[in-house]
């Protein structure tokens, strides 16, 4: 009978180049663990690109952006699914697969954004604004998005508000993904206050002192950053087409302005381009532990559950967005 180093050995060669071999064997027990409870329970693990590389590379099944796990959730045979990453996406995976148990690994794994707007705001916002669709950014509670027209995420938020064929959108909670996509298009869009607390700390001086530092670095940076953050980088994109920039450019330097463990996790398929890491840390992903992950399986705990009343118009808008 192999031991759980051997067993693992191989999902360590994934990850060598980023986990120390002195870190591995505090990993390894609980990815072995993992991966038994995974067939026990006919589950599977649906990872946010922020989780850290042992999450990422080494237990998850389903990994990307959120609007990849969105679509990618629907598809799964599991009886069981795992969210690691922030409780809003459980949510959204709960209410794509409403006759499945979905776990939260920590139910304190929340969001700025999410927490940034409630569903009586946009009741307000829609006596204010009468008749202009409601766009809201999947980062947002199931009781928001119940409240909404259409979802979006950072990908595809300028094809969803285009979409609509109307001159005028709310777009929430975003204030900065809102203004990064008025940018690029001719409908007017009503934001939000909402912020990141990753990406709102980035500004257009890191920037520079990168550049400075590191003559000829590629700067991607994602659209929940500030507007003039943006404009001083080389690319603006999702999570994913940050990832998928760097695998059809492959530039031999690049910064992600980003949470850290994008990093981590698109420099493993990529050990030919340098990873410049001025990233900041999301508090809430990094509650995600493969301890957690594990505990969630052996005990059924922190199932994720929502009111019938509100999942049900909470899906529409969800449906809606994927359709686009």
């Amino acid at each position: 009978m192999l031991n759980v180093s051997a067993r693992t050995a191989a999902l360590y060669d994934r990850v060598r180049r980023i986990i120390p071999p002195i870190e591995w064997p505090a990993f390894a027990g609980d990815i072995d663990a993992i991966l038994d409870l995974k067939r026990q329970r006919n589950a599977v693990i649906l990872a946010h690109n922020y989780q850290t590389p042992e999450i990422f590379h080494c237990v998850a099944d389903i990994v990307g952006d959120s609007l990849a796990l969105a679509r990618k959730a629907m598809s799964t045979e599991a009886d069981v699914i795992v969210l690691a990453g922030v409780h809003f996406m459980a949510e959204t995976a709960k209410l794509l697969n409403p006759q499945k148990t979905v776990l939260i690994p920590d139910l304190h794994a929340g969001c700025s954004l999410a927490d940034s707007i409630t569903a009586e705001d946009i009741r307000v916002l829609r006596q204010s604004y009468p008749g202009v669709p409601v766009v809201t950014y999947v980062n947002t509670s199931a009781e928001v998005k119940a409240e909404s027209d259409i979802c979006c995420t950072s990908g595809n938020a300028k094809a969803v508000v285009e979409s609509l064929g109307v001159p005028r959108v709310i777009m929430l909670p975003d204030e900065y993904l809102a203004q990064n996509i008025a940018a690029q298009t001719d409908v007017e869009i009503i934001a939000w206050k909402g912020h990141c607390e990753v990406h709102e700390r980035f500004t257009p001086a890191d920037i520079r002192q990168l550049r400075e530092d590191h003559p000829g670095v590629t700067v991607l940076a994602h659209p929940e950053c500030p507007p003039d953050v943006v404009a001083e980088a080389d690319f603006s994109g999702s999570t994913a087409a940050m990832s998928d920039y760097v695998e059809t450019r492959r530039p031999p330097r690049v910064v992600l302005m980003t949470e850290c463990s994008m990093s981590d996790n698109v420099a493993i398929a990529h050990p030919e381009v340098e990873f410049i890491r001025p990233c900041n840390l999301c508090p809430h992903m990094k509650r995600i532990t493969l301890a957690n992950i594990r505990s969630a399986l052996e005990q059924n705990r922190h199932e994720v559950r929502i009111e019938p009343e509100i999942a049900g118009r909470a899906r529409l808008p969800i449906e809606r967005m994927l359709a686009v």
